[in-house]
């Protein structure tokens, strides 16, 4: 599932991406042509990251999940035997 960005994400990526270029390349990329480009790294690129942030919360939810569990045993209260 795509996600859209908003105006002032885009208007800030494109003037990143067209730095880099013109930094490392010397190349200058028009507006049109730069957010083609920041399209197609965010169709073909998108969904590795996005699998790797989910990936990275469910492991953070395991962890505080066993963390309160472990809070959980520590709540509990004696029980006396009865011979």
């Amino acid at each position: 599932m795509p996600t859209k960005l908003t105006r002032e994400q885009t208007e800030y990526l494109v003037l990143q991406v067209q730095r880099y270029f013109h930094a490392e390349h010397g190349e200058e990329l028009g507006n049109l042509e730069t957010e083609e480009l920041i399209a197609f790294f965010s169709r073909e690129l998108g969904p590795f990251y996005y699998n790797q942030g989910v990936q990275d919360s469910r492991k953070l939810l395991l962890e505080r999940m066993n963390a309160l569990e472990d809070e959980l045993y520590v709540l509990e209260q004696p029980v006396m035997k009865k011979r």
